[in-house]
C-alpha cells in the first residue's frame, strides 16, 4: 500500500503557476419565467474548491482562505434563480469532514459548513468527495511521474501496483462519508431540495490527451479519466441511495476540458491561461456548471410540483 497523504487541492499549492491574463466573465442568463415561479427562498452552498472557485475574480467572503468567488457556480445558480437568501460556505480544500467540523485555512477558520443550514432552507447544493480521495495528491503525483514515461502509464502503475487499485479503494472508502453528509443535510433541512453536484470533465473524454502541455501520458490520461468517472458514479449512487438529485456536470462539460483553447475550456491546466486555480474551473466553466445546476433545480421543482 502506498503512502496515503491525501493532499488537499487548495489554490496556494500552485499559485506561482497562475497566469492572470484571461477572458471576461461570461454573462449570466436572466432567471427563466418558470424558474422565477419556482424560485427557492433560501439557498445554501456546501462543498470544496470546485464550488468555491479559487482565484476566479472576484474573491470574497470570510475567511479569505476559503478562496470563494462571486462568480462561482453557486453564485450563478442564485442569480439565475433569483434567490433572495443565499449563503455560500463552500471552502477550498474541504473534505466531507469539514461539513461537520471546522476547517483551518489561511487567515482563519471556516466553521462547520452544515451549521449554515436551517430548518426552512429549501435548496442545498453539495460538491464534495474529490479531496476525500486526495485530488491534489493525485494531480501532483501524476504530474511528477507521468513525464518520466511519456509513452507508458507511470502514474497508473504507481496507483495499481501490487494488484490493487488504490484510488478505486479510496473511492469506495469515501462512499459512506458522502452518505453521512447527505443524511446530516436531510436532518437539518428536512424540506430542502438537495442536489449533489458531480465533477466536470477535467481531461478529454476520449483520445490521448495533450502531452506535454498537460503532462499526463496517454496511458495515464485513460486511467485518470476512469478515476474521475468512478468518483462521479459513486456520488450518483450515494445520491440515489439518499433520495436526492445528482447533477451530472461531466457530460455537459465534454469538449471543455484542460486540453481546449482559452474561451472553450472550462477547466484550467497546471499553468492556467485565465484567472483560476490550476486544474480548476475558470469563470466560463463556473458559468456553464451553474447553468446546468440551475436547470436541474428548475426541472426537479417542476416534477415535484
Amino acid at each position: 500500500m502506498h503512502r496515503r497523504s491525501r493532499a488537499r487541492w487548495a489554490a496556494p499549492v500552485l499559485l506561482a503557476a497562475v497566469v492572470t491574463a484571461g477572458s471576461a466573465t461570461p454573462a449570466v442568463a436572466a432567471p427563466s419565467e418558470q424558474g422565477s415561479e419556482q424560485a427557492p427562498r433560501s439557498y445554501v452552498s456546501l462543498g470544496d474548491s470546485y464550488a468555491a472557485g479559487p482565484l476566479v475574480p472576484v474573491q470574497t467572503g470570510v475567511p479569505a482562505g476559503c478562496l470563494r468567488s462571486t462568480r462561482n457556480y453557486p453564485s450563478v445558480v442564485a442569480e439565475n434563480l433569483g434567490v433572495a437568501d443565499f449563503r455560500d460556505v463552500s471552502c477550498s480544500a474541504a473534505t466531507s469532514e469539514h461539513l461537520t467540523g471546522p476547517q483551518n485555512v489561511p487567515l482563519g477558520v471556516n466553521p462547520p459548513q452544515l451549521d449554515a443550514l436551517e430548518a426552512d432552507t429549501d435548496l442545498v447544493t453539495v460538491t464534495i468527495g474529490g479531496n476525500d480521495i486526495g485530488f491534489g495528491d493525485i494531480i501532483s503525483e501524476c504530474a511528477r511521474r507521468s513525464p518520466l514515461q511519456p509513452t507508458g502509464s507511470a502514474c497508473a502503475d504507481f496507483y495499481t501496483s501490487g494488484g490493487t487499485d488504490e484510488l478505486a479503494q479510496r473511492i469506495d472508502e469515501a462512499a459512506p462519508q458522502i452518505a453521512a453528509v447527505l443524511d446530516s443535510v436531510a436532518q437539518r433541512s428536512p424540506d430542502a431540495q438537495v442536489l449533489l453536484v458531480g465533477y466536470p470533465a477535467i481531461l478529454p473524454d476520449e483520445g490521448p490527451g495533450c502531452f506535454p502541455v498537460v503532462p499526463f501520458s496517454p496511458g495515464d490520461v485513460a486511467y485518470l479519466r476512469g478515476v474521475e468517472k468512478a468518483l462521479n458514479a459513486m456520488l450518483s449512487d450515494e445520491a440515489s441511495g439518499a433520495g436526492v438529485d445528482f447533477v451530472d456536470t461531466f457530460t455537459p462539460s465534454i469538449g471543455h476540458d484542460v486540453c481546449q483553447v482559452p474561451g472553450i475550456k472550462w477547466i484550467e491546466g497546471l499553468v492556467p491561461t485565465a484567472p483560476a486555480a490550476p486544474v480548476h474551473p475558470n469563470a466560463l466553466g463556473m458559468a456553464g456548471i451553474g447553468a446546468v445546476v440551475a436547470e436541474a433545480v428548475t426541472d426537479s421543482a417542476v416534477l415535484a410540483g
